[in-house]
């Protein structure tokens, strides 16, 4: 279940992250209510996960996926460019995250 609440905080981080971005410098008050909500979800639900889990191999995790989604976002809402580096780097992120699952 850990790991289910941990990658769910990723994604939660992503949003927080996207929404950040979208308030402006928090001048619009919806993307900044939204990242207060999913910044809380997602500390919370990382702080949860680290119960069972090793410190060090939650905040990759958690910090890994956050990264490659809100890059991916990124490049899905045009804001950056999807070259060849940036889709191997997201790619071999993507591997170490699976990786540090399947030692752990």
């Amino acid at each position: 279940m850990s790991w289910v609440v941990l990658l769910l905080s990723g994604v939660l981080e992503a949003v927080w992250a996207a929404a950040l971005s979208a308030s402006h410098g928090f001048r619009r008050w919806k993307p900044t209510a939204l990242f207060v909500g999913a910044l809380v979800l997602s500390m919370a639900g990382l702080a949860w996960a680290m119960i069972d889990l090793p410190t060090g191999t939650a905040y990759a995790v958690w910090v890994g996926i956050g990264a490659t989604l809100t890059a991916v976002w990124a490049v899905v809402t045009g804001r950056e460019r999807a070259g060849t580096a940036r889709i191997l780097l997201l790619s071999l992120l993507i591997v170490s995250v699976v990786g540090l699952k399947a030692v752990s």
